[in-house]
């Protein structure tokens, strides 16, 4: 017991946290105790502080974008780019344009898929990948999932490569890296909003804005990984290279990017998942497909269509996530010399078999090429009139009703009046001590720092409406996710299961979170709340169960033998030991909540997403980008107080 807690006793003597985080703590209640008798100038920010960063930005954007002549070159590459998505979108699903062969029959692209399925993962991803395009054509929702997807298979290669290079250049220098890896912090916390705006002035709406913002929003996973899994590469396979006289080419190509294969592929996996996550999300800016009409359908609440193409989108990145991370851990095939070609590439030739057969058949056999709308099985209206009569009953009205005047009455709009009702300087103090308490003075100027400059913006009082939601939700998802996570990992016949289905929940778009909010609660804060509350809780339960089922046998064993009860191993050695894990699913859940928050805007907000969302309409993009550090800044300033305790505890706990 003595060696566990020996060091961060050593830690917090040695940084003097708690006098100086205790007293920054004291002196924020102070000020909230005393707000009634103090200066106008410690409860919000004088406006003579306020500068007009989004005229400066926006001025500054104008000479880059104008003056510079950067949009001649964006205007260029834009071309380039839409010449590239008219041929997939006319081979998808037919626009007569070059290269004038489309659209490919339904039944072909089906028949590859189940090939790549089986290729990657056998029976059941064939299974998956078949289903997945066999419902996409008979609930008539084909040419919507084909302009979705036509604009995803050229950003994702587009991503995987520039994230690549990116990640080797990184690795390479780390000059850059140390340059590199703050810009990608930042950008893995921009609101997505903060991507459209720019890529629209920049390359027009449409597809092709809508293909720059998912190529930069997926990137920075791609670098990280590559970053990550060059780094690993064991000094015993360098120096095997290096004595076989390779030259640096020969080494990156041959030793270092094979054995750093596993995180690479993980980053393709990033890449495809928040690549179609982004493309539904540029819906905003005139992206057809399935996001387009998602948004359009909850527009007019027509909930059963919308339950249609959620279904579809969800299965779409089921199947995209499942091959892929199949694609992760199949190891590669080696042939011996002289083995025929068609052998080594035997799922290639089928599935190019298979395609032109189906391709072929489908110009005698209709229902092969294209399904009309005589032969659709969709029943968007069917599942509408469940729903109405479902949310008609009046049991079901009864509860959600009690559950919406509860929750906004009596927790929602008290505690958003609280955080509003406290002064600037209390909640920057605050933060300042818990950044002091966990990496002293340099955390403590961090975090109090970034919530400073959210001050100075002049959008404080938004930023804390956003903060609001978010703590709302987590708190909420913490209360209902750690222990149903506890349980799950108490009882391993429950484990596979939840994080199986933990799985599958980290792969929906966020946008599907909307529909059960919207269908329980209406337009308003709680369906917010709810809608965060779903999409925080799978991290929280996700690695609360990795974190007690990773405590080590030798511990239990230890706690079995001095007579421990079940709850005592649970409260003295499990969770102890599995805080670290479990605070990495709190951070997730914050991250995802502020990512979640943004879109929430689109059933009602009034804070900065909301603000966010109206940039679009205006073409403000000094405003919009003020507007995205701001979230940016909140959700780095947690970030950081939560990575820095889980780092603290891991080195105390010697893991």
């Amino acid at each position: 017991m003595t060696e566990t807690t020996a060091p961060v006793a050593k830690g917090t003597m040695r940084h003097g946290m708690p006098g100086v985080a205790v007293i920054l703590l004291l002196m924020a209640a102070a000020l909230a105790v005393l707000r009634p008798f103090l200066p106008e100038a410690l409860l919000r920010v004088p406006d003579w502080l306020i500068g007009p960063y989004d005229v400066w930005m926006q001025a500054s954007f104008d000479f880059i974008k104008d003056d510079l002549g950067l949009i001649r070159v964006t205007r260029a590459v834009s071309a380039a780019l839409e010449w590239v998505l008219d041929a997939t979108a006319n081979l998808l699903y037919g626009k007569n344009r070059w290269p004038y062969a489309g659209p490919l029959a339904w039944s072909s692209l089906a028949a590859v898929a189940v090939v790549v399925g089986y290729a990657a993962g056998q029976w059941r991803l064939a299974l998956l990948a078949g289903a997945t395009f066999v419902w996409i054509a008979l609930v008539g929702q084909w040419e919507l999932a084909m302009q979705t997807l036509s604009v995803l298979i050229v950003a994702a290669p587009v991503a995987f490569s520039l994230g690549l290079v990116l990640g080797i250049l990184a690795w390479k220098s780390p000059r850059f890296e140390a340059f590199l890896l703050p810009v990608l912090a930042v950008l893995q916390t921009l609101p997505f909003f903060t991507y459209l705006l720019p890529a629209v002035i920049f390359f027009k709406v449409g597809p092709t804005a809508g293909c720059v913002a998912t190529i930069v929003y997926a990137i920075p996973p791609m670098v990280l990984m590559t970053v990550l899994g060059l780094k690993k590469v064991p000094p015993e396979v360098v120096e095997a290279g290096q004595m076989n006289g390779s030259t640096r080419w020969q080494m990156l190509r041959h030793v270092y990017l094979p054995s750093a294969r596993t995180e690479i592929l993980v980053g393709v996996n990033q890449v495809i998942m928040l690549s179609l996550a982004m493309v539904v999300l540029t819906a905003f800016i005139g992206m057809p497909g399935l996001g387009a009409k998602l948004l359009s359908l909850m527009n007019s609440l027509k909930l059963g269509r919308s339950f249609e193409i959620g279904v579809t989108i969800v299965l779409l990145a089921v199947t995209l996530d499942r091959i892929s991370k199949a694609w992760v851990i199949k190891q590669p095939e080696h042939y011996e010399r002289g083995t025929p070609w068609w052998e080594c590439h035997r799922y290639l030739v089928i599935g190019v078999a298979l395609f032109v057969g189906l391709s072929l058949l489908a110009r005698g056999i209709p229902l092969l090429d294209q399904i009309d709308r005589e032969h659709e099985l969709s029943m968007g209206s069917q599942i509408d009139a469940v729903i109405r009569a479902i949310l008609a009953n009046d049991t079901i009205d009864a509860v959600t009703g009690w559950m919406r005047g509860v929750l906004t009455t009596t927790v929602l709009i008290p505690f958003r009046d609280a955080i509003l009702w406290l002064p600037t300087a209390s909640v920057v103090l605050a933060l300042a001590a818990a950044g002091h308490a966990v990496g002293g003075v340099r955390s403590a100027l961090l975090t109090g720092g970034f919530f400073m400059i959210v001050a100075l913006t002049g959008w404080w009082d938004r930023a804390m409406i956003t903060l609001y939601t978010v703590i709302s939700a987590v708190v909420i998802a913490a209360a209902i996710g750690l222990p149903l996570g506890v349980l799950a990992a108490r009882h391993k016949a429950w484990s596979q299961p939840v994080l199986l289905i933990c799985d599958t929940a980290q792969t929906f778009p966020s946008f599907i979170y909307l529909i059960p909010a919207i269908m329980l609660f209406g337009v308003n804060d709680v369906s917010v709340v709810f809608a965060i509350f779903i999409f925080a809780t799978v991290p929280l339960m996700r690695y609360t169960i990795e974190g007690i089922r990773s405590v080590p046998e030798e511990l239990m064993e230890a706690a079995d033998m001095s007579g421990a009860t079940r709850s005592q191993k649970l409260w003295k050695v499990q969770i102890p030991m599995a805080l670290p894990t479990m605070a990495v699913g709190f951070n997730q859940a914050i991250m995802f909540a502020f990512f979640m928050v943004i879109i929430a805007a689109f059933i009602g907000t009034q804070d900065l997403g909301q603000e966010l969302q109206r940039t679009l309409a205006g073409n403000q993009l000094g405003k919009n980008f003020v507007l995205g550090i701001c979230v940016a800044l909140m959700a780095l300033a947690f970030d950081h107080i939560i990575m820095r305790w889980s780092a603290r505890r891991r080195r105390a706990l010697g893991t």
